[in-house]
This record gives C-alpha cells, structure tokens and sequence, in this order.
C-alpha cells in the first residue's frame, strides 16, 4: 500500500534574506517588524516557555546587558508561544522575587512578543517537531539596519544560551562591515582582522613581499592586519 502520510517539512530563513516581516502585539506594545528598526541592529531570540528556569536566567541575563547592546546600536526582542498575561506575570516575578548570579530586581524592558498561535514562531522556524511541537527552540537572528538576516544561532530547550558569544558576534559583523575585514576564530576587540585574498597575482606577489603596508602574510591566502581596540570601539560603538 502506498504511504500517503504528508511529510512536515519546517521552514527555515536564511542568512542574507530579508528577515520575514510580521505585526504583533508584544509587553511594550504592537510592532512592526522589522521594519519599526530599521536603522538599528536587533536581535531577535525566541525560548521554550515563560516560567521555566533557564529561560528566566536567559531574560535576566539579557536585560542586564540591554544597555550594553544599546551602545552597539542592538534592539533586542523576545519571544514566545505564552499569551501577553503570561509574559506580563512572568516578567514581574522575575523582578519581584527572582535573584541570579547576583542580579535582582531585574526589569526587563525590552519587548517580549505574544505568539500563541505560533505564526511568528513557525516563519522563523522556532518550532522544530524533533524537539517539540509546542515550544519554540531557543533561536537567535542577528538582523542588520537594512532589515537582513546576519547570523541564525539554535539551540535546544536544554541548552542556555552563551550571552558573550551573541555580544561578540554582534561586534564582529559590525566590525567586518565597517573596515571591510573578515574576524578569524575567537576575534575580540583588538585581535588581528583576516583581510580577503588578493584578486590578482601582482597584488598577491606584493603581500608576499611585504609591499602592502600593515600587513602579515602567512602565505598568499592567509594575511591578517592590526586594527586596534580603541579604533574598533570608536568606529562601531560610536565611542
């Protein structure tokens, strides 16, 4: 007998698409995404379930670097399948009774969004049926000023995210697009940047001879250059 079972195949956006728009009404009122950020960067970041523990030291987290991704000209929006009166009550306990790590009283302020009916969630492919088909994973999209899609980050319920490694990532795009560089392997701040291989064979012969200033070529494929700290903070934090 032939098997008709329909095989659900989940949607995911891509890097260098536009991030798919949708309205929504969120703890800080209705939106329009992206388009209500254009001109900023954002990360969008969706968890499992409000009143769950590692999603609760991912929001606190989250909301006391708020000011620190603001500098980097990063919004941050949350997300889950929970209606508005969950959030709203989810939030407030984590401010009135939830102490982590040090942090207490934690107000968080930026938007987090209603999804009951999981269409934002499934645009995104958040909904993931090999891990649940009621809770959204823990994803982040990286999306620039433009309204693209920069970098996709899953991980499972299980999973907390690392909060160092969404700043630095942040950073380092916007450190590519601002010097036109790539960032190597654990780039921070400071580090050497990758420049492009060359595109002709005069230009590549020049690097290897050391005739193109502030330059270290391991090989025609493979040359870093200097870029330092105070430069990178005061071109992409506007410091």
């Amino acid at each position: 007998m032939e098997n008709t079972q329909e095989v659900k195949v989940v949607s995911l956006p891509r890097i260098g698409e536009a991030a798919p728009e949708f309205k929504a009404v969120t703890t800080q009122g209705d939106i329009n995404f992206p388009a209500d950020y254009k001109g900023s960067w954002v990360i969008l970041f969706s968890h499992p379930a409000d009143f769950t523990p590692v999603c609760t030291s991912e929001f606190m987290t989250f909301a006391t670097m708020e000011e620190q991704f603001a500098e980097a000209n990063c919004k941050l929006v949350g997300l889950s399948v929970d209606g508005l009166y969950s959030h709203i009550a989810w939030l407030r306990t984590i401010k009135e009774k939830i102490e982590y790590k040090g942090m207490k009283n934690v107000e968080v302020k930026f938007p987090l969004i209603e999804d009951i009916t999981m269409d934002v969630a499934k645009k995104y492919g958040m909904i993931q049926p090999g891990e649940s088909n009621t809770k959204a994973v823990r994803a982040v999209f990286i999306i620039d000023p433009k309204g693209v899609i920069r970098t996709i980050i899953y991980y499972p319920l299980s999973l907390g995210r690392n909060f160092d490694e969404l700043y630095r990532a942040l950073i380092a795009l916007q450190t590519a697009d601002e010097f036109g560089v790539a960032t190597p392997a654990d780039w921070r701040p400071g580090d050497d940047v990758i420049i492009s291989p060359a595109g002709s064979c005069g230009t590549a012969k020049d690097r290897m001879d050391g005739k193109e200033d502030g330059l270290d070529c391991k090989d025609w494929f493979f040359c870093t250059k200097k870029i330092d700290k105070e430069e990178v903070l005061k071109r992409v934090l506007k410091k």
